[in-house]
């Protein structure tokens, strides 16, 4: 990593059956008791859910799909093209907007400009009143979520390309390309926006940090290495959203390691733990947390990877990234549930069924509580007390 990486991070203090997971394709016809989704059991709850509101964007959902949140309004948008705004206190509808066409992933949003793709690889603007202001092609189709900031927008191709267009006129700006494996893992995964700086994942176990004014690239790292002899074993994909506090800049990989690099010390890699995560991670000051594919969730300290606790009981569950609110955790399962586990100690707190079928998306902390986008396009906003 060069020194204008390390300067302003530390100032900042896929394809076929292989979608999701390659275990779940087989999950529930599997006769093996090891496959099966864990049972709900029973326990004393100390979370209260409460659902604060409930509106439907549009219908469907998938992993290119995330709700954005910019100060008062949450942005959302479904497979079959609807777009909206939706007030982060209330639900009440904003403005919405009809793509007139499939998407493939969405939204991103700084708030003046959201933007989505569709399935043929079309990248849509509108402003924030929900009129169009343009639309541009990508080299390919994109199934991550775009990002929006510094003047411009930028996606991830399914051509391992990363490009980036004028925020106002979707004009392309520049694009980099690197080389991409046989196949590739179609999981949640999120670009991040760091101080002038775009950190994306890349099939292959690669972390790359792009300057957003150049296209240059800063700094590569590897959060986990290929192994195995055929394209099945060597499979690896860095999922979910690269995460970072402080001067750790953290991610995990499927069939690979959960990661954490020190930025100050040129990108050092501060230490690793072999981990197969499907979902994504989180962090805070002090843990790092991740959900495997197995459906285990685990916490390890961020100073040095020591493992501090796992829970099992939520097995082949098929869980999202967790998702760190207060003192808890939440996850989403495969059956519409939420559940809250202790960041302390991973004791299960409480659940909460949001219905529409698998939770795909990952849960977004806010100001208001956890939001979930619902697997039939609905976005729910759930309050936890304890």
């Amino acid at each position: 990593m060069n020194g204008t990486f390390a300067r302003r991070a530390s100032r900042f203090a896929l394809a076929g059956c292989v979608a999701l997971t390659l275990s779940a394709c087989g999950l529930f016809s599997s006769d093996d008791n090891r496959n099966r989704p864990a049972e709900l059991t029973e326990y004393p709850a100390a979370v209260n859910f409460s659902t604060i509101w409930n509106v439907s964007v549009g219908s469907g959902s998938g992993t290119g799909f995330v709700p954005v949140v910019v100060n008062d309004g949450v942005y959302a948008a479904t497979p079959n093209g609807r777009v909206g705004k939706y007030d982060l206190q209330t639900g009440a509808e904003r403005w919405r907007a009809d793509a007139d066409t499939r998407l493939s992933a969405g939204v991103g949003s700084d708030g003046t400009t959201t933007v989505v793709a569709a399935l043929n690889g079309e990248i849509i603007a509108y402003d924030d009143g929900g009129r169009e202001k343009w639309r541009t092609r990508a080299t390919s189709n994109v199934t991550i979520p775009p990002i929006v900031g510094y003047n411009m927008v930028v996606v991830r191709s399914g051509d391992y390309r990363i490009q980036a267009f004028d925020v106002n006129s979707g004009e392309r700006l520049w694009n980099i390309q690197r080389p991409g494996p046989a196949l590739a893992l179609q999981a949640p995964s999120q670009l991040a926006m760091v101080e002038g700086l775009i950190i994306t994942g890349l099939p292959g176990g690669k972390l790359l940090a792009i300057d957003a004014a150049s296209g240059n690239v800063q700094w590569e790292g590897t959060v986990a290495s290929p192994r195995g002899a055929s394209d099945l074993e060597r499979l690896t994909d860095v999922v979910g959203a690269p995460r970072m506090v402080g001067p750790l800049l953290c991610a995990v990989a499927y069939q690979g390691r959960i990661t954490c690099f020190d930025v100050t010390q040129g990108g050092r890699p501060l230490w690793a733990k072999d981990f197969s995560s499907s979902s994504g991670m989180d962090l805070n000051e002090r843990f790092a947390f991740a959900s495997d594919q197995h459906g285990g969730v685990s916490a390890f300290a961020l100073q040095d990877g020591a493992s501090i606790w796992k829970q099992t009981a939520l097995r082949n569950r098929a869980l999202t990234a967790p998702a760190i609110l207060g003192g808890a955790l939440a996850v989403g399962d495969y059956d519409g549930y939420v559940h809250m586990l202790s960041i302390g100690d991973g004791k299960l707190l409480g659940r909460v069924s949001v219905g529409g079928g698998a939770v795909v998306s990952p849960l977004t902390s806010t100001s208001r509580g956890i939001l979930v986008q619902t697997g039939n396009g609905d976005l729910v906003m759930l309050d936890a007390k304890y």
